[in-house]
């Protein structure tokens, strides 16, 4: 362990050095609390979204370092923010009509669009519950709701009532000179209609705290300001629970760091010290435009998981968090294959190199190993020529090639094929253009099948790259990306493809004569 930690200490990965941070807090005195307190928040206003799952997963990431260089236990909470009011019908949801006859009720009290859950705060928190169990996240779930209406928030709220104008006094400095006038960093649930009023605050009495205001039809109600019968305005009700919780750690999108200030400062102002932050970039959909929960623009969690395994999705979250990064369908085959490229790296790696790989954070330092045999890019390629409709339909071409391989002893194979089959058929079938061949192209085609009729190398990949190359190289290619290129889109229908050395040798000799026949007869093409 001690040199584990020793790399831990130096390691240069995100997650060390936001775990060192923290460390840096306590080194003096552990905290009083007992542990360190990991939190992340989650606005169940639309089903949950990848960078939901997101933020979970790489609070987990820093969160499993800090314990390697730390023996102060830790915890994290996931807390879901259902007591706001819905301010907005999602465009994702059923019933939209009965959605907004409920408009700015708490979340928990928004009847179920989909009818499974008491409400559609429930409902979404049950998505998001089962998302983080499929990946076997350890977390505690908090209620907004329940935190309000136990009384567990109760101690903050009566503080925040005596300390209201040193709230006011930070949110006001953010607010336009219009929103001044009317804002309170509380807002009452009206009594009768169960809506979440933003009006006026008349008057905060500290004493006894309470709030008293008009609603809008004039009448004046006084509620206290504890039990659920008022809840704080996001912003405050951020520092606030920051502050009530004694949260260590927090992530948030860079859309929330020019608040930091203001979280920072009403967690100060209620008796807190302020956490560590982490602020990732965003998640932007095919258009470049930042995903949204109610617009349901971006991919889910379960459309990730109909096309590759939980670990690819884990990859994809560790690199560069700091980075605004595309999250669409084609980032899917190159996740995959990266991450079992470091998969297979990691058992030739020393201590440091490990702790800096990105899959000793994903699992948690105890990486499987790999068995892709076979990158997942060349099986949608072999998916493209082989017309297979599941797994089964690869493996024939899998058992030449590599003949100690079997669904028994590659589960990471034969589960990969699965998916390769579906993405191809979804993906990338109806985007595939095929043409024919120019005259340099043919000539240098036909050249390639003569030399793969002769051929007598077995499957050597290399040696039939090797073959591949020489054959663009002696027709003139300058550069020779263009024959490759040719290769691609007269017998595959596509601008990019595998190594095509390796595709030969998985596909068959004997059946990319046979393609490289259909190529050029026009069969492709028509």
């Amino acid at each position: 362990m001690s040199a584990l930690r020793d790399a831990a200490m130096k390691s240069k990965a995100w997650p060390f050095e936001e775990a060192r941070a923290i460390l840096k807090r306590y080194e003096k005195k552990d905290p009083e609390k007992g542990y360190v307190l990991f939190e992340t928040g989650y606005g169940p206003s639309g089903l949950p979204h990848i960078g939901t799952f997101g933020e979970v997963a790489r609070t987990t990431m820093i969160r499993r370092a800090f314990e390697i260089i730390s023996d102060i236990p830790t915890r994290l909470f996931c807390f879901s923010d259902d007591l706001d009011g819905m301010r907005k019908v999602p465009d994702n949801v059923p019933h939209p009509e009965m959605l907004r006859e409920n408009l700015q009720r708490p979340l928990t009290s928004v009847p179920d669009p989909f009818g499974q859950y008491k409400s559609f705060g429930d409902h979404n928190n049950a998505m998001l519950r089962r998302f983080l169990d499929t990946f076997g996240f350890e977390y505690e779930f908090f209620s907004a709701t329940e935190f309000y209406k136990s009384g567990q928030f109760d101690d903050t709220l009566r503080l925040a009532a005596e300390r209201y104008d040193a709230i006011m006094e930070i949110m006001l400095a953010s607010l336009r000179e219009e929103r001044q006038q009317t804002y309170s960093c509380f807002l009452p649930i009206h009594p009768e209609t169960g809506r979440v009023l933003y009006v006026p605050i008349k008057h905060v009495d500290a004493k006894n705290g309470t709030v008293t205001f008009d609603d809008e039809d004039g009448r004046e109600w006084t509620l206290p300001v504890t039990g659920g019968h008022v809840k704080l305005q996001w912003k405050p009700d951020f520092g606030a629970r920051w502050a009530a919780l004694g949260v260590d750690f927090e992530m948030y999108g860079k859309d929330h760091s020019t608040n930091t200030p203001i979280y920072d400062g009403i967690c100060e102002v209620l008796g807190g010290r302020k956490p560590n932050h982490f602020t990732y970039e965003l998640f932007l959909d095919e258009q470049g435009q930042k995903i949204s929960k109610s617009k349901g623009n971006g991919l889910t969690i379960d459309e990730w998981l109909t096309y590759a395994a939980t670990e690819s999705l884990s990859y994809f979250m560790y690199q560069k968090p700091k980075t605004a990064k595309r999250l669409w369908w084609d980032v899917i085959p190159k996740a995959v294959d990266e991450y079992h490229q470091q998969l297979r790296a990691y058992p030739t790696q020393d201590v440091d190199g490990q702790v800096n790989n990105p899959v000793w954070h994903i699992h948690n330092g105890e990486p499987p190993a790999s068995d892709m045999v076979v990158p997942f890019a060349m099986l949608l390629n072999l998916a493209s020529v082989a017309g297979a409709k599941d797994a089964k339909g690869l493996w024939g071409f899998i058992k030449r090639y590599a003949p100690e391989a079997s669904p028994e002893t590659n589960p990471q194979l034969d589960q990969a094929a699965g998916f390769a089959v579906r993405y191809f058929a979804d993906f990338v079938a109806p985007t595939r253009t095929f043409r024919q061949p120019s005259d340099k192209e043919r000539a240098a085609m036909e050249d390639l099948r003569a030399r793969l009729v002769a051929w007598d190398g077995g499957l050597d990949a290399e040696a039939l790259q090797s073959m591949v190359f020489a054959v663009g190289k002696e027709h003139g290619f300058e550069p020779l990306r263009d024959w490759f290129k040719a290769l691609y889109e007269v017998l595959l229908g596509a601008s990019e493809g595998p190594r095509f050395g390796g595709f030969v040798a998985l596909y068959g000799v004997d059946e990319t004569v046979a393609l490289i026949d259909r190529g050029l007869a026009g069969d492709l093409a028509a």
